[in-house]
């Protein structure tokens, strides 16, 4: 199916919607003043190496130390692949070392980047491997003829003495042999310049900034079945059509200005989507509905049949919402970004066939996910257990920040716990000083409540510190804060 590629430029921030049949699928956003660092390489220092934990802390010149893993170390590489013994870092690595580093995952949360030293630089066709010699193949082309032909024309054009690989990319497919030169060519010639770079820069110093979003969409998204790519910035029209033109001409005749009165995002709802994946409820066409919870572990989808009755009798019915929500999961885990582990609750189902026609939907639906994923079948608890590579931060971490009321736990305590802290305190304090009066400064909601159904334990502690207390209201107070002033 066709799908749309919108792209909403303002000065302060890019937005990508991919938009399949009036759908919004995936959603992508960069900010001008905090641009993700995926796939920049910096010449960094390593400040501090780690034996217990086998990695090593990195200063690249952002505001964390970046974090490499044993593994990650291009040394490691082979033993990785084979299962072989790893040699340990603090052989490899020392304090004050200058290193080329690649960022493979951007900061998260408290987390600084996460750093490679196996270096990888993505073209429109190829992805070149300066330091891996040999010829891979995108696991999406899987025709077993077309990857031979495409190894051996790639190797064919590698110039003598290459010390470099590559890996051939989905978009190769069909690609003449000097559209796969000229991408050969311009990633040797910049991997040149990089190694110049390195050799006459202090660290910690960026050696190469990956592109803008709207050139990686271009680069990275646009397939054969990509429909119109709508842009609503006439300058940024010309500068995709100008790139296009050098890297990628079989897109150039897709880009257009959007010049329509209405908002370019509002033709397809995506702010009214943005705002549905921010929230922990998704509903089904069927009535049932999707709960999503995010934590720093892992994310967890629970499947509810809610008011679905629509099905022949009730295993139908849990069939019907189970096959309905494994497509409207995999839609939400591209739109809202959601990485790492994640846990699938569906409704549990007695019929094998069920399982394995549920299990077979949800991978078809996630077929469509750019993302590398595994996914297990049903467990013994009748969970399905999967990962999506996490390389940037989800939607709701992008948009979002923890609540100040609740303290991002989810929830707030009730007037009545609060009352019955606050007398507590007062009780506490009394034993320690002797003011005139114990003054409760406090929300409207838990003043209420002292006056009504708490005024009578109110006046009990009055009577028993032997001290007056009054109320007021701080309207500016969350229901979770109070004062008690010692008058």
């Amino acid at each position: 199916m066709a799908e749309d590629i919108l792209i909403n430029v303002t000065p302060f921030e890019t937005r990508v919607a991919i938009v399949e049949q009036g759908a919004v699928q995936e959603l992508h956003m960069e900010r001008s003043i905090q641009r993700g660092h995926v796939g920049n390489l910096y010449l960094g220092k390593v400040v501090r190496v780690l034996p217990g934990m086998q990695s090593a802390f990195v200063d690249i010149g952002l505001e964390r130390a970046a974090f490499i893993h044993v593994a990650d170390l291009r040394q490691n590489r082979a033993e990785r692949t084979t299962g072989g013994t790893l040699t340990p870092i603090e052989k490899l690595l020392f304090e004050g070392q200058s290193l080329m580093v690649q960022v493979i995952k951007d900061p998260l949360g408290t987390k600084g980047a996460r750093l490679s030293t196996q270096v990888s630089i993505a073209g429109r066709m190829l992805v070149y491997l300066p330091h891996e010699p040999h010829v891979g193949i995108s696991q999406k082309i899987e025709s077993e003829e077309e990857r031979n032909a495409l190894r051996e024309r790639v190797t064919k054009l590698m110039p003598e003495g290459e010390a470099g690989g590559f890996i051939v990319r989905t978009q190769a497919e069909g690609a003449s042999d000097e559209e796969l030169a000229a991408d050969l060519s311009y990633l040797r010639i910049l991997w040149g310049r990089i190694q110049a770079k390195a050799k006459s820069q202090p660290a910690p110093s960026m050696l190469y900034t990956d592109l803008t979003l709207e050139q990686r969409v271009l680069r990275d998204m646009v397939s054969p079945d990509t429909g119109a790519i709508l842009v609503d910035s006439r300058a940024t029209t010309q500068r995709l059509i100008d790139w296009a033109e050098t890297f990628t001409p079989s897109v150039k005749d897709r880009i257009s200005h959007y010049s329509g009165e209405r908002p370019l995002f509002d033709t397809a709802n995506v702010d009214e989507e943005i705002a549905r994946a921010l929230s922990r409820r998704v509903d089904l066409k069927s009535g049932g509905y999707l709960i999503i919870d995010q934590t720093e572990a892992l994310t967890t989808v629970d499947v509810n049949t809610g008011g679905f009755v629509g099905g022949r009798n009730f295993d139908d019915t849990i069939f019907k919402t189970n096959l309905e929500a494994a497509v409207a999961i995999a839609r939400q885990l591209r739109l809202r970004n959601l990485g790492g582990i994640i846990i699938l609750d569906f409704i549990d189902m007695d019929d094998a066939g069920h399982r394995s026609a549920v299990l077979a939907e949800l991978n078809k639906a996630l077929s469509k996910d750019r993302t590398r994923m595994t996914v297990s079948g049903f467990s013994q608890l009748g969970l399905v257990e999967m990962t999506r590579k996490r390389t940037r931060d989800s939607l709701a971490h992008q948009l979002c920040e923890p609540c100040p009321t609740c303290q991002s736990r989810g929830h707030v305590r009730t007037p009545r716990t609060l009352c019955y802290e606050i007398l507590r305190e007062i009780l506490r304090e009394s034993r320690q000083f002797n003011p005139k009066e114990f003054r409760v400064l406090a929300s409207q909601a838990v003043v209420d409540l002292f006056l009504e159904e708490e005024s009578a334990h109110l006046a009990m502690l009055g009577d028993f510190v032997g001290k007056p207390i009054t109320l007021e209201v701080e309207n500016g107070y969350s229901q979770e804060q109070y004062d008690i002033v010692l008058i």
